[in-house]
């Protein structure tokens, strides 16, 4: 299965994803640059920094400035990870930046419930932008 991220609601495609892994199916994400992260833009740039520091340089969490691991990383807090199941169903998600040729002449799903035309809010940032305020702290 793959997955295009692009105007689909971060939270909501991860939890979609994390099912089918868990049911057994590989899930390839796409364009993960173009997931949405809804609210004000400063408030989640300004969250995400301060979670960062948190530790400092050599404690966690340590959170990734590229945007397909830090989609990966989100859709690893939907599964239970410390289990076999969880580890298993994590090894069988693949994110990436934009699509890859391998993914170019295949179908790709759009989850309708993910999707931001069904949100009234019009505050929302992408993960892509997200990722460029954590590279310049």
């Amino acid at each position: 299965m793959i997955i295009d991220a692009e105007n689909l609601i971060l939270g909501r495609m991860a939890t979609y994803a994390a099912k089918r892994a868990l049911q057994g199916e590989n899930v390839d994400v796409v364009n993960c640059e173009k997931a949405i992260i809804t609210g004000s833009e400063k408030k989640i740039t300004e969250g995400y920094k301060k979670i960062s520091e948190l530790g400092g340089p050599f404690k966690g969490p340590f959170l990734s400035r590229l945007p397909d691991r830090f989609v990966r990383r989100v859709i690893r807090g939907m599964l239970p990870y410390s289990h076999g199941k969880g580890k298993d169903a994590f090894k069988r998600i693949m994110c990436y930046i934009s699509v890859p040729m391998q993914f170019k002449d295949k179908r790709m799903e759009k989850i309708k419930e993910a999707d931001i035309s069904r949100i009234k809010s019009l505050k929302y940032t992408t993960v892509g932008e997200v990722c460029k305020s954590l590279r310049g702290r």
